[in-house]
């Protein structure tokens, strides 16, 4: 019996590259959940067995009966904006979805948090919780219930994308994508600074990459597995220094942007910043345990460093 996957958030950059892969490589039954089928880059008529469920999240109720028989939930829909929405969509509609799942059909859910929300230990952040974004306390909060709720739920894997980046003609950008030319325009100030941090990232195509070889490996183990999803981490120093590189810009000198030298900066200017800025601020180093990437899994993957990234954009 052929295998059915449903798919939220396909009209965003990682959900592109995930529908496509699984269309590609597979011949499973696709259900692509999705509001606005326009906003579709990949051709959802390239074969047979792939079926839109044209609705909101928030509307799932609609598909009660078909829900019970999905094998596989891949859910990387999210709201980023609007306190009200981001927790309807990002908490109780995506609860509300997986209560629906049964867990004696569904062998595995990939649900698609924030590596934002963890700290350096891959355990619960709890500044995220009580000073993040809304859309960072939205995942927080959905991360709490699901943790409550694991015992009675199909097998879960917990995805925690790092930094994201990726688009293309055919594909929504990343939100860090859609800001790279801004850093590049500011490249011949930037380049004269450094700074004490570090972070990971990883590209759309490679997240897609890990999730079909998910797909295709179940869960051996009823345990919940959490799944950092990032290239080894990079300082932000060599990140500009890659950058620059890329773009010839040379670096003769650098100014050490200190916390203390900030902090100074944003009160000097009067600079209004978020608790939560201010928090990432001091904390700096954005890193985890054990970074997964299609590498992990002796698959090469598309983009392991920002300069494959680079010249991949400049080609666009």
């Amino acid at each position: 019996m052929t295998k059915r996957i449903l798919i939220t958030g396909v009209s965003g950059c990682i959900g592109h590259y995930i529908a496509e892969i699984l269309i590609q490589q597979t011949d499973y039954e696709l259900y692509f959940l999705v509001r606005n089928p326009d906003k579709l880059g990949f051709d959802y008529q390239a074969r047979s067995g792939i079926f839109l469920i044209k609705a909101d999240l928030r509307d799932i109720e609609q598909y009660r009966e078909l829900l019970p028989t999905i094998n596989i939930a891949i859910l990387a829909a999210t709201s980023w904006g609007g306190l009200e929405e981001v927790f309807a969509v990002n908490v109780k509609s995506t609860l509300n979805l997986i209560k629906h799942l049964n867990p004696e059909v569904c062998e595995q859910i990939l649900y698609f948090s924030t590596a934002s929300v963890l700290g350096r230990d891959n355990q619960m952040l709890k500044e995220a919780g009580e000073i993040g974004t809304d859309y960072i306390r939205s995942k927080y909060e959905c991360l709490h219930q699901l943790l409550d709720l694991e015992q009675t739920l199909p097998r879960l894997r917990i995805l925690f994308p790092t930094l994201v980046l990726g688009g293309d003609t055919n594909k929504p950008y990343s939100h860090l994508t859609s800001g790279l030319p801004d850093v590049i325009k500011q490249l011949n100030f930037i380049r004269w600074l450094k700074a004490d941090a570090s972070f990971h990232f990883i590209h759309g195509e490679d997240i897609a990459k890990v999730v079909y070889y998910l797909v295709n490996h179940p869960p051996n183990s009823l345990s919940t597995e959490h799944i950092i999803l990032g290239n080894p981490a990079i300082t932000v120093n060599q990140a500009v220094e890659e950058i620059c590189h890329f773009y010839h810009k040379k670096i003769y000198f650098r100014i050490n942007l200190s916390s203390t030298l900030t902090n100074i900066i944003i009160k000097v200017f009067k600079i209004q910043i978020a608790d939560w800025d201010r928090f990432c601020i001091s904390y700096r180093h954005f890193t985890y345990q054990n970074p997964i990437n299609p590498s992990v899994f002796n698959v090469k993957p598309s983009y392991p460093t920002l300069t494959a990234i680079l010249k991949q954009n400049s080609k666009q």
